[in-house]
Order: C-alpha cells, then structure tokens, then sequence
C-alpha cells in the first residue's frame, strides 16, 4: 500500500500570487465554464510551481491546449484498435467517436494517455498490456456527462487495473514531494484491496514502508476509526491504507458518498502529508488531514511507478480485489499550495460532472444502492414478467443499465426486450415487491428521482428500498414508506 508526502513549500511570491489569483477567478466565475476553457487542472497546477508529470482522464482534457488522444479503446470483433481524443482542444472526450467503432461490438479500454507530455500512458497489466494477469476494463460500463456532452468514465472491477514505469519520465521517486488528484465516485466502490491512483513500486512488489505514495478510495479501514462506513480517502503508503499520521483515530476522517467524488494527496517526502476531499459537482475541499508523516515513513522511498486501480503488489491475487471508477486524475512535482488545490477543485466543479446531456430524453447507467456499494440488479438478466429485483456487486452489464425516460420510467433491456421497473400489482403498501414487466404507461411504473437521494413511486409515494437494509448480494428490492436511512438511497449514471 502506498503513502503520501508533503513537502515544504518552495515557491517564488510571484508563483503563488498567480495560482492565488487564478484561484480567485475560478472562484468568482471569471473563469469559463466550458471544457474549452483556457485554464484546466494541469494549467493550474503548473501556474503554481508543481506541474503535472502525468495526467490521465477518459472524460476530458487537463490542459486547455491539449487537443490529443485521451484513451484507447479495443473492440472484440477483429481486435483493432482506436485512440479517442477530444472534441475540441481542452474539452471533453469524443464519445460519439467511441460508438461509432464499437458498434455491435464490445469495447475494452486498453491504454489512458498521458496529456502531461512525459509519456506516461498508463496500460492494462495484462498479457498484451503492462505485463501481468489482470484484464482491461469494459469501455461502456458507465456513460456520463460532462460539459453537457456524453463521455465514458474507467470502470475499474475486480481484476481490472492499469500500470506504468514512470520512474525515469519524470515520476517522483525517493523522498522527493509529489501532489496527486483524482475525480472518483462514492457509488462504485468496495473493501477489497485497493482502489489506488499514484505512485507506486517498479518490480509490483511490497517493497516496504514508503515505497508507496498513492490515493486509495474505498471501505476498507486498515486500522480502525474510519467515521461512518465510508468510502474514504486514505493514503496507499505501503504496508499501511492511512486515514491520518497513525494506526489510530482520526476526528477528522469522513465518508464521501457523492456520486462524484475529488480525492487529493500530498506528501513533502520527509516530514508530513496531507488528504482531502470534496463533492466533485460542487463546493470546496475538506481537509481530512494535514500533519506529520506514519512513525517510519520518513523519509519516503518513491519507486516512481504509476498505479491505476489496484495496489502496488499487483496480480498477486491479493491486491486486485477493488472496484473503483476513475474519471480523471495527475500526478504533479512538488507539493502543491492549499490556494492551488482549491483553483483545482473549482474547475472540477464548473466542469459539469453528470449534468443533463440534453435532447436524450432521459438518463442512463447502473442505479446504484448508495448504502450497500452495489447495483440494482434483475437477477440472472430474467426476461420473466414479475421478476423480483435485487442488488448485486456492480458489473456494468445489461441487467444493471437503467434509464429513467422523459415518461419517469426506469427500463432496463434484457435480449432486445424492454421492461419496466415495476411496483407488483400495483401494491401501494409496505413491503410490496419492485419487479421488472413489460411497460404500459401505468402510475405503478412511474419512479421519481429525487434530489435527496431517494426513488419514489409516483402512484404509492414510497420509496425504493434495500429489504431490511442488507448490504449483500442477493437482497431484495421493496417499497417502504421513506425514512431517510441509506438503504433508500440511490443514484442513477
């Protein structure tokens, strides 16, 4: 597992004085709010003295100029390949470029370019990737929006994970500081060993304390006194997940549960680290911690290998257990200020994380059970009328894509047949069953999403629900009068 580092601040007043001033014009709105705006993540960063070293995003560009290819994609018909880019320089991903090749086809994402010019594309660790046995992940698992366009987000699941050697191109190793983002979602997520983006070892080792300096995002609490069930932001510093400077509590610790999620990381490499955290679609950063570094973790001792989605020992059947959903992220040189940091978070927010696309008619995706960290599910893709729902670990099939239409349908396609999320019998009590049928128009097969987090029937005025709050696969889905607990809240893309 990796850890992070802060470093001293070493940086001419007239470096800060521009990162705080362009802070202050995202802040206020003088900064455009397009994708194609002059300033992106990776421009703030090298305004305030750490530029990006690599920079990774299957959504949109981090450079304003950047106007290169963001990921590659592979379809299973003929094994060719395809390297989507941007619409425009500096704005978001071309998926349309994306269905068009992977019409009638599957999809696999098979290598995320590096936009800082450093040349560190991440690529699968898998035969045929960066070495090893894990798989590329599904490239259609989940649409979204961004800048009002629809783009596609990395849906890591278990056995998916990407990987580079970046230790000569530019990655910080050693006890060098290094800064580090990353755009992630609190709906997709799991315990299992880890969900990380950042620095990490060479040879894929545990190569021992502060070998690691990475961003984990996750339920798993190594130590104890995580606040809440999570997910957390910790940092990955090797041979311990830290929610702060020890094996023990930190008060400052809090889950984020937002569908999109900012997690950050800094580490100066000899003294002290810092986490924070933040709802990607609006407001400012939490500080979860900002003081010194583990007992024995300094100095540090950075590989400068660059991880994706497992942890550092990867392929060993241990620590590429996670689930995770990555949507844009770097890695930078030095240790950011806290006026750079919060100019990034603004131009995360003003991006548009999953607003309305326009002109669809409605939104589509996994519907996701906030409070259990799985997916509404139709067992076994059953085309049976009255088919029970379910939730079930996440896997970006057919069975768990759902779309709420202009009508308050949520349909789901199974074999070419379309049904409706259904309340039984058009059951108005307690306890009635939420099934899939075939669409008719009825109030039972209306469904309100609420911006509370919740799902209503539109004719019953009940809430979907997980049946006595399970958290396991399998669990049913039922209408219950709505209590406000986190088995009756859901978000959809």
């Amino acid at each position: 597992m990796h850890r992070m580092w802060l470093r001293r601040v070493r940086r001419a007043l007239v470096g800060a004085g521009a990162v705080v001033a362009l802070a202050a014009g995202v802040l206020t709105g003088t900064a455009a709010t397009s994708q194609a705006a002059t300033q992106q993540p990776c421009d703030i960063y090298a305004a305030g003295g750490t530029p990006c070293v690599a920079a990774h995003s299957t959504v949109r560009a981090l450079f304003g100029s950047y106007s290169g290819s963001l990921y590659q994609v592979r379809r299973s018909s003929d094994n060719t390949t395809k390297n989507i880019g941007v619409v425009t320089a500096g704005g978001r991903a071309d998926a349309a470029a994306q269905d068009s090749f992977c019409a009638n086809t599957t999809c696999v994402i098979t290598t995320v370019f590096d936009q800082s010019g450093h040349g560190n594309d991440v690529m699968y660790q898998g035969p045929g990737g960066a070495g090893g046995s894990d798989t590329p992940s599904k490239a259609t698992s989940e649409s979204l929006t961004v800048d009002g366009g629809k783009v596609y987000s990395l849906y890591i699941n278990p056995g998916n994970s990407y990987w580079r050697d970046g230790h000569l191109t530019g990655i910080p190793t050693g006890s060098a500081p290094q800064g580090a983002y990353m755009v992630t979602s609190g709906t997709h997520v799991n315990g299992g060993c880890c969900f990380d983006y950042g620095n990490s070892e060479t040879d894929r080792r545990a190569d021992g304390a502060g070998a690691m300096d990475a961003i984990y995002f996750g339920t798993s609490c190594w130590f104890g006194g995580c606040s809440g069930s999570g997910p957390w932001v910790q940092a990955d510093l090797e041979y311990g997940l830290y929610s702060g400077g020890s094996q023990s509590w930190n008060s400052n610790q809090r889950a984020f549960t937002s569908k999109y999620v900012t997690a950050m990381l800094k580490n100066n490499g000899t003294s002290r680290f810092a986490l924070k955290g933040a709802n990607a679609q609006s407001g400012g950063l939490t500080t979860l911690w900002d003081g010194s570094l583990p007992p024995g973790y300094s100095p540090m001792k950075q590989q400068g290998a660059i991880i994706l989605g497992s942890g550092g020992d990867c392929c060993n059947g241990n620590t590429n257990l996670s689930q995770g959903t990555f949507y844009e992220g770097a890695i930078v040189a030095g240790y950011p200020s806290d006026a750079t940091d919060n100019a990034v978070q603004a131009n995360i927010t003003a991006a548009g994380y999953g607003g309305s696309s326009g002109g669809t008619g409605g939104t589509s995706g996994p519907l996701h059970a906030v409070g259990a960290g799985k997916c509404l599910d139709v067992p076994n893709s059953s085309t049976t009328l009255g088919t029970q729902t379910q939730i079930y670990d996440c896997n970006g099939q057919a069975n768990q894509n759902w779309t709420h239409t202009s009508s308050n349908q949520l349909t789901v396609t199974l074999g070419g047949t379309q049904l409706c999320l259904d309340a039984y019998g058009k059951g108005t009590t307690n306890g009635t069953k939420v099934d899939t049928y075939s669409c008719n128009g009825q109030t039972n097969q209306q469904w309100q999403l609420n911006s509370d987090g919740t799902v209503t029937g539109v004719q019953s005025g009940l809430c979907l629900d997980v049946t006595g709050a399970s958290t396991a696969n399998g669990a049913l889905a039922e209408l219950w009068t709505c209590n406000g607990q986190s088995n009756q809240q859901w978000t959809l893309g």
